[in-house]
């Protein structure tokens, strides 16, 4: 039926991945609406570049007004509350109603879930916090860096091993590093454990390589910024001089209210194809909890996003214009890891492989950290 409308909540990777497919596939009397609350596209995967000096923050963020050019209406506001029985939202005061709907909003940071956390440090997980470690860096001469992982689960598995690599660099370049000694504090049991044993161990290995210091199994319970401690769950502490961190995630208020989200606190959904458990209802990216083969969950990562958005998208549209749905999602997932002086490493593989994952992480090259080089251009480029 012509005037039909989709409406995608968030303006992240998944987000739009979903509204350009949309856009691409649906005939132009089909509505195609974006809701996010800035109004503009942060490329979350360059923080990290940011955070080193090897990004300026402006060339990393999109005005979300170009979509209005390719036929994609754009709401910039708040998402207050969700119903998804009448698959509506209400934006500053506002209702919005579609035939589908895309829940995209992504994990929400929650720092203050540990006392003492954001006042001690900043995190690479913000445009301002990437900002300020970047401003700080050249005064980290001396003394003990702690990178502290807050939480499971959070978003980009990889993002704390390269923060602890490209700093590691930095110092090095710098010649300060047989001064500054750096410590990763996290409560996994090893890095990006859900790729398989020898993916954490080749990232591990990286990381110790290089001389830092890495704490498995230490949750951290608060920070005392007088004193300069970490202190952790089971009453240990750790000073420091210098503090970046991983805060802890949430899912979002309005998704946790409209009833969509389970026990742990994240969207349940079909595996293949991404939908809630109501109908016309779908959720992709790191709003959702899939559980692999082994029992862990699916990691949250721009590259699941997209790769669900897109099979959300097709699906959608093929319904609505009358040629059913039967695109499935079936688990593939890729990442870069940045060590720095232009090298990266990089794994890839399926995550729904049975009885465990088939990741296999290739060793750190010129060509992957050019390969994500080009990555974030050509996505930065759709948004122009």
């Amino acid at each position: 039926m012509a005037g039909e409308t989709v409406l995608i909540l968030g303006g992240g990777i998944g987000g739009l991945t979903a509204a350009f497919e949309l856009r691409n596939r649906l005939p132009r009397d089909r509505r195609v609406v974006v809701v996010d609350k800035t109004g503009e596209h942060l490329f979350q995967p360059s923080l990290l570049w940011v955070m080193s000096g090897a990004r300026r923050p402006e060339g990393i963020v999109r005005d979300l007004g170009a979509l209005e050019r390719r036929g994609i209406e754009l709401v910039r506001g708040t998402v207050e509350a969700i119903d998804v029985e009448r698959r509506a939202v209400r934006v500053n005061g506002e209702e919005h109603q579609g035939d589908a709907l895309i829940v995209a909003l992504g994990a929400q940071l929650a720092p203050e879930r540990v006392p003492g956390l954001a006042e001690a440090g900043p995190t690479f997980y913000t445009l301002e916090g990437a900002r300020a470690i970047s401003d700080a860096r050249n005064r980290i001469t001396e003394g003990r860096l702690a990178i502290v992982v807050a939480g499971m689960p959070f978003k980009c598995p990889a993002a704390p091993y390269e923060a602890a690599l490209l700093l590691d660099h930095d110092a090095r370049k710098r010649r300060v590093r047989d001064r500054v000694s750096i410590s990763l504090y996290t409560p996994e049991g090893g890095p990006m454990a859900v790729a398989g044993p020898e993916v954490s161990a080749s990232v591990r290995g990286m990381v110790e390589e290089r001389g830092v210091a890495y704490h498995t199994q230490r949750q951290i319970a608060e920070v005392d910024s007088s004193a300069r401690e970490l202190v952790f769950a089971d009453g240990t502490r750790e000073g420091y001089d210098w503090l970046v961190h991983v805060p802890p995630h949430v899912c979002p208020g309005p998704v946790r209210e409209a009833g969509l989200t389970n026990d742990a606190g994240w969207v349940p959904v079909d595996p293949h194809t991404l939908e809630t458990s109501h109908p016309g209802v779908y959720a992709v990216g790191d709003v959702t909890t899939i559980p692999v083969a082994t029992g862990a969950p699916l990691p949250k990562a721009g590259v699941f996003a997209e790769h669900e958005a897109k099979v959300v998208a097709k699906n959608i549209a093929d319904r609505l214009t009358g040629k059913g749905a039967s695109h499935r999602y079936e688990g593939y997932g890729a990442c870069f890891v940045e060590i720095g002086g232009g090298r990266a490493a990089y794994g890839s593989g399926n995550f729904y492989g049975d009885p465990a994952p088939q990741v296999r992480l290739r060793r750190p090259g010129r060509q992957w950290h050019f390969g994500k080089v080009y990555l974030e251009r050509s996505w930065l480029n759709r948004i122009p």
